[in-house]
């Protein structure tokens, strides 16, 4: 069965930092380029990032300025999974945060954040940022 299962989620207090795991079964996410988005209520479904597929020489990974210096996302090939490091968190932070991959090797700067492009998703998993 192929599928992309994230994990990780939580409720947390601001400055808190949360580990997310995207784990792919049933093809190699080896080959895939891997994005996080994630949707707060009430607003649209954004992409947060972009990591290329480990098979790709460069290509980012590509981080939209609202979580710039504050997440990092790394590949953990032998777990066939793309972890997201979300530190610093913020109350505007709170979302259910998705991973989607591409066929795609390479992230591209302008198609990255459009969700058409992506073959597979997962279910979300809930961040919540509260004092």
């Amino acid at each position: 069965q192929v599928q992309l299962v994230e994990s990780g989620g939580g409720s947390v207090n601001p400055g808190d930092t949360l580990n997310l795991s995207c784990t792919a079964s049933g093809f190699d996410l080896y080959y895939y380029s891997v994005a996080w988005f994630r949707q707060a209520p009430g607003k649209e479904r954004e992409a947060i990032l972009c990591i290329s597929s480990s098979s790709a020489s460069d290509g980012g990974p590509y981080y939209a300025d609202s979580i710039k210096g504050r997440f990092t996302v790394s590949r953990d090939d032998a777990k066939n999974a793309v972890s997201l490091q979300m530190d610093s968190l913020k109350v505007e932070d709170t979302a259910v945060y998705y991973c989607a991959a591409d066929q795609a090797r390479y992230c591209s700067t302008t198609m990255y954040t459009k969700a058409g492009i992506y073959e597979f998703w997962g279910q979300g998993t809930q961040v919540s940022v509260s004092s």
